[in-house]
């Protein structure tokens, strides 16, 4: 697993992925970039975009509940804060993928890092 926060920028590339009108407050995209499978949060007018798994037991995450900045997970209540891709509840212990995410105008993209 990897944090945005710890990759270097030069080595991620963004992907267009929808418009910012596409998405309201309080609701999300599924999007798959390659073989990555993600899922896109609006929150509070600002985007995030984490993997659509569960490190705990491999669960969509996209399907369960928003709490502020939290998405739970939900087939056993593991937490994950969107906007670090922290572990923040048991059963979940490791954390999931966060990507960087840019808005250009009305254009949403999302960062993947790629391999050198």
């Amino acid at each position: 697993m990897y944090n945005y926060h710890e990759i270097e920028q030069n080595s991620i590339e963004y992907y267009p992925i929808a418009k910012v009108s596409e998405i309201t407050n309080g609701e999300r995209l599924y999007v798959e970039i390659g073989e990555l499978e993600l899922v896109v949060f609006r929150i509070a007018n600002e985007i995030f975009a984490v993997g659509d798994v569960c490190s705990h037991d491999g669960a969509p995450l996209g399907e369960g509940d928003l709490d502020g900045h939290e998405v739970v997970c939900p087939r056993h209540g593991a937490r994950f804060d969107v906007r670090s891709g922290k572990a923040t509840a048991l059963p979940a212990v490791v954390d999931i993928p966060a990507y960087p995410v840019q808005v250009d105008g009305d254009q949403i993209k999302v960062g993947v890092p790629q391999d050198n």
